[in-house]
């Protein structure tokens, strides 16, 4: 305890100086733990909004416990797009049993009310077509406890019994749970990002505010050792300045993160937002922020003083440093070779499957971010000698010597920069992955649409709407008839049936060979594996609407050849062609699904969207290629990946601004001393200019060349349709210039006019 007393005594009363980095390195500590504070609320902000969705969903009633559900209201949840966002609509029919309503609600709606959230109902100003969907008039607005976050697109409407045919009995609210907002895989890779974008940069951050003016420090920890005072005890005094600096900044940084989520909450991110109560501090976050930043703080502290305590001598006369092992290539060589493997496989062809791969590839991107921070003092000190070697220029060679002599200062001014230009190109990965999983690939698009629940008018008026292109009717194989005929295996399934034409099949494939209009064809697409099942031999025939028995056919042989580059999933190979003549007039099939084909552009989709729901509010479409969960889900890993990135830039500018600042007050005799025998400040300028910015230059050409790499390996792994992202580079190498300029500016010392010779009067 006495050692702490002393450290916190040396603290206060040894000058001005002193005072001024004790509020640097508190002001440092608070940033670091809002900025720490902000990624550790996420999973509770998305796990409140899952809360809130689980409260919502219909409970439906134990038919084995009730005995009469008939009597218990009815639902009907559908949920389309508007746009790139999800729109829920929930049609409500009551029933003679009284059910609570639903959050947000004070009761359940009558038929033609209807009640929307407060972002719905902007919407519904802006566009007054998607009211199409809404049958009834707004009764009113859904409360903040039934909604998962402001901006969601969410609708309550009144319907009657009849109308909800197809709807579902329901005893209540909240007791089955949906999917989550973010899928755990998304939320894992999220988390491991967002580890690696701020929090790798944070405990950089944090050991560079620990450390400031170290050299002062170290030279008056040694002279308490010289005085008699053990290693521990040492120890214990540098610890107490860095704890009691990281404590206060642990508080002030919560008091920061407060305001920035209240701040936040009510202005919102682009595809984001939430209720302040959802960004609450947990007791979790609270105790990795107020204790586990005084920790790390306590171990930098006892590890800085390591030093000064062993060998007091060595640091009060300035000796040599030792230098840096060249083991610390080693990570980056084991990363850099998993990454370049994955690179290749993805190549040849032979992308790795099974269970390695999930271990392999974190596994290489922690190497690589661990060996970029390794590897730069050795890799600045051989760099150094060799340039100050050939040299001759003086501005140069006096940078490239002061390199070589302390390459651990240039750690601790580029480390930041270079993991933030590393990390930058795992984020853009992770969005060009799940962008390429939630988008339609191709320009036109199937809506699909079950006819049951629809009369023969609405499925004629849903054939012709503004906006579609084509259709196609599809059976699958499960409501075709048994098979028939001598000899018939019981265990070979049906094919599917594709009700169309030549002309809408060529509509729908990108190319079709040999279709002939009239009879039976069997269609094919080399692109595709069918299933190893025996084609059937026997006849089958097609069910339809009513329970009547449509007409029965044997399976062709003659076969049309397709191919399908879109990848619309509208016709199935092996499935059998049948011309829409073969059905009865004023027929239709049994379970069958109208594929209306269009743009796929927003617009587009929005329009035809529209059109189904004024035709049956209560249909089913679904956008085949677009998946709109998908694009919410990307759109809020997009935006936290956004936060990480700016929290980054934040942490490592600062990083780099503290260290070289630090870095220059440190120098100061050294400069007075090149200052009195005659160096020119201009030169003095360009040293200090050049001996961060060459180190800066090498180490962010090594991140972005190993964190392309990292992307393209990260890439390979997920099996997509990308494996090499030429897209993301521009910003990447636009952003690296903008840290080579920010440096430039940073990196000016702190050269004063005036000669003051105290500060080499030791020397």
């Amino acid at each position: 305890m006495k050692e702490l007393l002393l450290g916190l005594r040396l603290l206060f009363r040894s000058g001005r100086g002193n005072r001024v980095r004790f509020a640097l390195m508190t002001l440092g500590s608070s940033i670091g733990v809002c900025c720490l504070a902000v990624v550790l609320t996420i999973p509770g902000i998305l796990a409140a909004q899952d809360g809130r969705i689980t409260a919502r969903q219909p409970t439906s009633p134990d038919y084995y416990a009730v005995s009469d559900p008939v009597g218990y209201p009815l639902a009907l949840e559908r949920a389309d797009s508007y746009g790139s966002k999800p729109l829920t609509r929930t049609f409500l029919a009551r029933g003679s049993r009284a059910v609570p309503p639903p959050p947000g609600l004070k009761a359940l709606p009558d038929r033609g009310q209807v009640f929307v959230s407060p972002a719905l109902r902007e919407v519904l100003r802006k566009e007054p077509e998607l009211a199409r969907r809404l049958p009834g008039r707004e009764a009113g607005l859904i409360g903040p406890q039934g909604l998962a976050r402001p901006d969601e697109l969410l609708a309550y409407v009144g319907m009657t019994r009849n109308d909800l045919r197809t709807g579902y009995h329901f005893t209540g609210f909240g007791k089955e749970a949906p999917l989550p907002t973010l899928d755990p895989s998304a939320v894992d890779n999220l988390r491991c990002a967002m580890g690696f974008i701020v929090l790798l940069p944070l405990a950089l951050y944090l050991s560079v505010c620990a450390r400031l003016s170290g050299a002062e420090r170290a030279r008056r920890l040694a002279a308490l050792r010289l005085l008699g005072m053990s290693i521990k005890e040492v120890q214990r005094v540098s610890a107490a300045e860095t704890v009691a600096a990281a404590a206060i900044g642990a508080v002030v940084g919560l008091g920061e993160y407060w305001v920035l989520n209240q701040i936040g909450a009510r202005v919102g991110l682009p595809g984001f937002t939430w209720y302040p109560d959802d960004g609450a501090l947990s007791g979790s976050t609270l105790v990795a922020c107020l204790v586990g930043c005084p920790a790390l703080a306590w171990f930098v502290g006892r590890t800085g003083a390591r030093n000064a305590a062993a060998n007091p001598l060595a640091v009060r006369r300035a000796a040599v440093a030792k230098a840096p092992s060249s083991w610390g290539f080693l990570p980056l060589l084991a990363g850099s070779g998993i990454a370049t493997g994955y690179c290749v496989a993805g190549a040849t062809g032979h992308v790795p499957a099974g269970s390695l791969p999930t271990v392999l590839i974190p596994s290489s991107v922690a190497l690589i971010g661990v060996g970029l921070v390794a590897a730069l003092p050795p890799l600045c000190r051989l760099l150094a000698r060799r340039v100050a070697r050939s040299t001759r220029s003086l501005a140069l060679g006096l940078a490239m010597r002061r390199n070589e002599a302390e390459p651990g200062g240039v750690l601790r001014v580029t480390a930041g920069l270079v993991l933030l230009v590393y990390v930058a190109s795992l984020a853009q990965g992770t969005i060009v992955q799940m962008n390429e999983s939630a988008r339609p690939v191709s320009p036109v698009m199937t809506i699909d649409v079950p006819t049951k629940g629809l009369s023969a008018a609405q499925e004629r008026s849903l054939v012709g709407l503004p906006g579609t292109d084509t259709h196609v009717v599809t059976v699958p194989s499960d409501r075709l008839g048994a098979l028939e005929g001598p000899g018939a295996p019981e265990d070979v399934s049906s094919p599917g049936l594709v009700l169309a034409t030549c002309a809408q099949l060529r509509d729908v494939v990108s190319l079709v060979g040999g279709c002939v209009d009239g009879q039976p064809l069997r269609l094919r697409n080399p692109d595709l594996t069918e299933s190893e099942m025996p084609y059937p031999k026997g006849k089958v025939f097609l069910p339809l609407a009513g329970g009547r028995r449509g007409p029965t056919f044997t399976p062709p042989r003659k076969t049309v050849w397709f191919h399908d580059s879109s990848v619309l999933g509208a016709v199935d190979s092996g499935s059998i062609l049948i011309p829409p003549s073969m059905v009865p007039s004023g027929a239709r099939p049994e379970g069958a699904t109208l594929k209306l084909v269009s743009a796929s552009d927003p617009e587009t989709v929005g329009r035809v969207l529209d059109g189904i729901s004024r035709v049956s509010p209560i249909a089913d479409p679904t956008p085949v290629g677009l998946n709109v969960d998908a694009l919410q889900e990307t759109a809020i890993v997009e935006t936290l990946l956004g936060v990480a990135m700016v929290l980054g830039l934040v942490i490592a500018v600062a990083a780099f601004l503290v260290a070289a600042a630090d870095r220059a007050v440190e120098r100061r005799p050294q400069v007075t001393a090149l200052s009195l025998l005659g160096a020119r400040r201009s030169t003095l300028r360009a040293v200090q200019v050049t001996q961060v910015l060459l180190p800066l230059g090498v180490g962010l050409v090594l991140a972005l060349a190993v964190g392309r790499m990292a992307e393209s390996g990260y890439l390979v792994y997920c099996q997509g349709a990308t494996f090499w992202d030429g897209a993301g580079l521009p910003v990447l190498l636009a952003g690296t210039l903008g840290v080579m300029v920010v440096a430039a500016l940073g990196a000016l010392p702190l050269v004063g006019r005036r000669i003051d010779p105290e500060l080499i009067r030791r020397d």
